[in-house]
């Protein structure tokens, strides 16, 4: 003979207590969910009546895109002087100089065409006396004779246009952090390659 114990609690208990954590439950979810919202809404681009907030935040992301624009373009006369200067390292400076005017281009600065010094920089330029010579321009960089230091230099630009652009970070909105942080961190890759001695 098979038994079926009696339940020990009431029935209509058992539904009470499943209903009121029913109930818990949806309060709870309903103010995780409120809060979210909150949060969602305090991110939002616009943060006062008529879009104020919004022109503004627009006016700084353009700022930021417009330093960091000016950034690669010195950056950019520093590989085109460098390349004037030493044109053996043509083979080691021009994928990186093609990379810094892509970055340029991406912050909606010209990408200026690679300049005569970078694409023809097999031929050393001479100057009066006839020894080689960087072409003279007044926004160009100063470049050291030697070679390996002319790279070092170079790499110390790369790293403070990369810091640079780091720091901007915290005041950029989403979409511009993110390209900086991407290309500060190409620019601190370049820093690296520039400083290896081999290739």
């Amino acid at each position: 003979m098979i038994t079926t114990a009696a339940p020990t609690e009431d029935p209509g208990k058992s539904h009470v207590h499943n209903v009121a954590l029913t109930r818990r439950r949806t309060l709870l979810a309903g103010s995780v969910l409120g809060g979210a919202a909150l949060l969602l809404t305090g991110c939002s681009e616009d943060s006062g009546p008529g879009g104020g907030g919004q022109d503004a935040d627009a006016a700084a992301a353009a700022r930021l895109r417009g330093q960091a624009a000016r950034d690669s373009a010195a950056l950019l006369a520093h590989y085109d002087a460098t390349l004037a200067a030493h044109p053996g390292l043509g083979e080691r400076l021009r994928p990186l100089r093609a990379e810094v005017a892509r970055h340029a281009a991406a912050f909606g600065g010209a990408a200026p065409a690679p300049s005569a010094s970078a694409t023809a920089s097999t031929a050393p330029r001479t100057g009066a006396s006839g020894t080689p010579s960087a072409p003279a321009s007044a926004s160009a960089p100063a470049v050291p004779p030697d070679g390996k230091q002319a790279r070092a230099d170079l790499a110390a630009a790369e790293r403070r246009t990369a810091d640079a652009r780091a720091a901007a970070l915290v005041s950029a909105p989403p979409e511009l952090a993110r390209l900086l942080a991407s290309v500060a961190a190409a620019g601190a890759a370049h820093a690296y390659l520039l400083t290896e001695d081999g290739a």
